[in-house]
C-alpha cells in the first residue's frame, strides 16, 4: 500500500482494502501468542492525539503499537498548549520538530486530520474526525464480516441508528459498497442525511423491513454528546421503534451476525439479551481492531517480517 497516510476509506481502492485485511489476518496471530510482541517497528515513535474521549479506539491503537515494539506517546489535550489557545499550525510545527514516525489523531472537527497531514512529514492516521469518517473502524468491521461470512461481495447489510452524525456509518457505507455489499439504512428522519440516497444505499421504512433477510445487522450508538437538541422524543421512544430486541430475532437469518461499534447504550439501540446473544460478534470486532491497526501501521511504515519474535 504505497500511501503515506490513512485519512479515510474514500481514498482506498478495493485492492488496498483487501490488502489491509489480508495482512490483519496475519497480525492477529501475534495477539494469540504467549509473547505478544514482535520487533518490527522498534525505534519508531508514534504520537496518539485524542481531542475527544475514547476507550476502545485509543487502547486498541496503543496495544497495536506496543505489540509492534513502537515507542508510544499519548498526547494529553487538557494539559497541553492547545488548551491555552495554540493553533493547529503551531501545534503541528512543534510536533514535527519532535520527529515522530506516525501521528494517530481523533478530532471533533471534520477534515482536521487531512489538514494536519499537509503540515507534517510524519504519517497521519485518522482515528475519527467529526461526523466524517472513522476508517479503521470500518476496516475492522469488514474484517469481522469476512471472517464470519467468508466474503463481503453480495452480502446484505443493514445499518440502524444515528446515520447523520455517525462517522462509523460514513466509513462503513463506503467500505461495504466498495467491496460489493448491498447496504440498507434505517433511522428516524431527523437522523438521516438529506443526501443519503445519493450514496447508493437503500432506505427502509421500519426496523422489520430493514433487518429481514439480512446477512449483517449493525446497530449504531446514539450520538447524544454531539447535539444539544434531541432528535427524537425520548430514549424509551427510540428503543421502541429503532432498538434491536429479542422479538426481532424471528426476522433474522439463522446465520445473521449482529454488530455494534461501541460503546453500547444497553436498552436503547440494542437490548442486553441481543448484545450478549449467540448472533453477536461485538467482542470479535474489538479483537479485530488491534489486528487491523497493526496492519495499517505496518503498511504505512513499510514494516517487514511480522513473525520475528522479540528478544
Amino acid at each position: 500500500m504505497p500511501r503515506k497516510h490513512l485519512l479515510g476509506i474514500a481514498d482506498l481502492s478495493p485492492f488496498e482494502i483487501s490488502m489491509i485485511l489480508d495482512l490483519a489476518e496475519s497480525t492477529k496471530s501475534i495477539s494469540e501468542r504467549t509473547i505478544k510482541k514482535v520487533p518490527t517497528l522498534r525505534g519508531r515513535t508514534i504520537l496518539n492525539l485524542f481531542f475527544e474521549p475514547s476507550t476502545r479506539t485509543r487502547l486498541s491503537f496503543e496495544i497495536a503499537q506496543k505489540r509492534l515494539s513502537a515507542d508510544t506517546v499519548n498526547f494529553s489535550v487538557s494539559g497541553s498548549s492547545v488548551s491555552k489557545g495554540e493553533t493547529l499550525v503551531d501545534t503541528a510545527k512543534n510536533l514535527a520538530a519532535m520527529r515522530p514516525s506516525v501521528i494517530v489523531i481523533r478530532h471533533g472537527v471534520a477534515g482536521y486530520p487531512h489538514r494536519l497531514a499537509k503540515l507534517m512529514d510524519a504519517s497521519v492516521i485518522n482515528a475519527g474526525d467529526g461526523f466524517h469518517e472513522h476508517p479503521t473502524q470500518a476496516l475492522l468491521d469488514l474484517m469481522t464480516i469476512r471472517e464470519r461470512k467468508g466474503q463481503v461481495e453480495g452480502l446484505k447489510v443493514a445499518i440502524i441508528g444515528d446515520i447523520a452524525r455517525s462517522r462509523v456509518a460514513g466509513s462503513n457505507i463506503l467500505c461495504l459498497s466498495k467491496m460489493g455489499a448491498e447496504v440498507t439504512v434505517m433511522a428516524p428522519r431527523s437522523m438521516l442525511p438529506y443526501h443519503i440516497k445519493k450514496t447508493g444505499v437503500n432506505v427502509a421504512a421500519n426496523l422489520k423491513d430493514a433487518i429481514t433477510n439480512k446477512d449483517v445487522v449493525m446497530a449504531l450508538r446514539i450520538q447524544r454528546e454531539r447535539d444539544s437538541v434531541s432528535r427524537f422524543p425520548s430514549l424509551r421512544e427510540y428503543n421502541r421503534y429503532y432498538g434491536l430486541k429479542m422479538e426481532h430475532m424471528q426476522y433474522l437469518k439463522d446465520d445473521c451476525i449482529i454488530m455494534h461499534p461501541g460503546p453500547i447504550n444497553r436498552g436503547v439501540e440494542i437490548d442486553p439479551e441481543v448484545a450478549d446473544g449467540p448472533l453477536s460478534v461485538i467482542l470479535e470486532q474489538v479483537s479485530n481492531g488491534v489486528a487491523v491497526r497493526m496492519a495499517v501501521l505496518l503498511l504505512l511504515l513499510g514494516g517487514r517480517n511480522i513473525y520475528e519474535v522479540s528478544d
